[in-house]
């Protein structure tokens, strides 16, 4: 009897200790709250279509439109100057640049232009005597003579006679020789074609220069020029005279350009065509690098919304009823931000900015702030 008792009692406490485990467990259940329907703000602008600029952006550095290579054409040693031959070093129109040591040379030319003087002299009794109307034009020539001046230009030979007898003198022969060497004498002496300032040095003082050696680099600092690489899709639409704006990269400082080339050649590699921008600024400097909004065309019924915007398959979300909706556009450009499209209904009221998870026929409420209106300037 005392097993048959523990064993019914030990049942029953099994069975009590399952219903208390159901009765716990079904004491924690929660009532799980049915989720509240959200409803999305939107930020919308209605719709106005107008005449949109195309503007294409390309970037380069600038380049002087004027520089100079420096390179000798006699050989020599380089003189001191009145300034420094170094580079940053500023020289004004005409101003000497740099000289070599032409005192050997010098001294040739000299000889030679006495060499002429004396031959002149010699023919001056037989041209008295056989050619009196051109004695007096020669012996005018001879007191106007100076060694130490560039040559002057022989007396016009008005005979065929007069001029057998100067030919036969060796009188030409000699006056072009002396011509040609005051020419080479003067390569001696390197001045500055334009206002400007050196940017290369390739000798000091006391360099032995040998000709054809470069000597180093002169540019214009007051007009520059940028190249930049345009799409061919464009190249119709690129005039000379074109104004256009050059940014620098930070944006802090602006300057205006226009277009003086448009090269004919289209690269086979890029597919572009190089346009060259003149600018003029004090505060420009060789090598800045600079970015061109040039303007090609204009759209007309159309707008220019942020490239974000535009979904795939071409389409924009617009609201309809507190309904999102999407239509069907037609993108004519793409800029880095921007695109500009066509074919969106004149008043429709499109989302203005992104709506994460947007999808057709999702109820919206728009923002009831202040009213934008996509226009052609957005």
């Amino acid at each position: 009897m005392r097993k048959i008792i523990l064993s019914l009692l030990g049942v029953l406490l099994i069975i009590g200790a399952y219903f208390a485990s159901q009765a716990i467990v079904a004491s924690n259940q929660r009532t799980r709250p049915k989720p509240k329907k959200v409803v999305k703000t939107v930020f919308v602008d209605t719709v106005k279509n107008g005449i949109v600029p195309i503007n294409i952006s390309a970037n380069g550095n600038l380049v002087s439109q004027r520089r100079l290579e420096l390179f000798s054409e006699v050989q020599g040693v380089l003189q001191k100057g009145s300034k420094l031959f170094k580079p940053g070093q500023t020289y004004s129109r005409g101003e000497t640049l740099l000289s070599l040591n032409s005192s050997e040379y010098y001294a040739t030319v000299q000889s030679q232009k006495s060499a002429l003087y004396n031959q002149i002299t010699a023919i001056m009794p037989d041209l008295r005597l056989d050619y009196p109307s051109a004695f007096v034009k020669w012996d005018t020539y001879l007191n106007n003579f100076d060694v130490n001046k560039t040559t002057p230009e022989l007396p016009e030979i008005t005979s065929e006679k007069e001029r057998y007898f100067i030919s036969g003198r060796n009188i030409l022969t000699t006056y072009y020789n002396v011509k040609n060497l005051e020419q080479r004498l003067g390569k001696f002496r390197i001045t500055a074609p334009f206002s400007g300032i050196l940017t290369e040095a390739l000798v000091t003082e006391g360099t032995l220069v040998r000709s054809g050696q470069k000597l180093g680099e002169f540019i214009d600092t007051s007009v520059y020029e940028l190249e930049v690489a345009i799409s061919k899709t464009y190249a119709d639409l690129l005039k000379v005279g074109n104004e256009v704006q050059l940014n620098t990269i930070d944006g802090n400082k602006q300057y205006k350009g226009k277009v003086t080339r448009v090269n004919g050649n289209i690269d086979q590699a890029s597919q572009t065509i190089n346009a060259y921008i003149e600018v003029s600024d004090k505060e420009l400097r060789e090598g800045v690098y600079l970015e061109a909004v040039l303007q090609a065309k204009e759209e007309t019924n159309a707008i220019s919304i942020p490239r974000g915007l535009l979904q795939p398959e071409n389409q924009l979300f617009a609201v309809r009823d507190s309904i999102l909706d999407v239509i069907k556009v037609n993108p004519v450009y793409f800029s880095e931000k921007e695109v500009v499209v066509k074919g969106v209904p004149e008043g429709t009221a499109i989302v203005s900015k992104p709506v994460p998870g947007a999808y057709a026929g999702m109820l919206v409420k728009v923002y009831k702030g202040k009213e934008n209106t996509q226009t052609q300037d957005n």
